[in-house]
């Protein structure tokens, strides 16, 4: 590849991370595929952040090195700082791409596999679905089974045939 095809690559795929995740530093990139080095990705969202595209600075507390976000992240990041934490547990597979735990989070990382799932409550992870068994991730008490509620929580609802075909999903 030539420099000028290099740069455009490398800049497409660093507006792709921007896109997925909002935020971006070199933790995040864990589970992604090397596409292109992490040096070059700098290099391009420096250039952005000249440009006035994005923001670089300090959005995600704990993790040291540049970070960049898309203008629109740093607001929605301030919006959720100033909210109290939802009680509410949220359910997303494993396979998603906000799957950070073990990452971005402490505790051991939940394989990106789409059957496993992960269970989130104020933005903390509390309990996964790993290979149909369900594990307690929670700070401070060990190992073990969730309680039912949090397992109930984790395990996806299957949609009826009739409604997946209305999906377009078949029947």
């Amino acid at each position: 590849m030539r420099p000028a095809e290099q740069e455009r690559a490398a800049e497409e795929y660093a507006r792709s991370l921007l896109r997925r995740y909002g935020v971006v530093f070199r933790r995040v990139l864990a589970r992604e595929p090397v596409r292109v080095a992490w040096r070059d990705l700098l290099y391009t969202y420096r250039r952005l952040e000249a440009r006035g595209e994005i923001r670089g600075g300090r959005f995600v507390s704990g993790f040291g090195g540049e970070q960049f976000a898309l203008p629109e992240a740093v607001g929605k990041l301030r919006a959720v700082r100033a909210s109290p934490p939802s009680d509410e547990p949220i359910g997303i597979s494993a396979a998603d791409p906000l799957n950070l735990t073990g990452i971005v989070t402490p505790g051991p990382r939940v394989p990106a596999v789409g059957r496993n799932r992960v269970l989130y409550r104020g933005g903390v992870p509390m309990a996964a679905l790993v290979g149909g068994e369900a594990v307690r991730l929670e700070e401070g008490t060990g190992t073990g089974r969730p309680p039912p509620s949090m397992e109930k929580a984790l395990v996806r609802r299957r949609v009826p045939p009739a409604v997946r075909s209305y999906l377009g999903s078949g029947g």
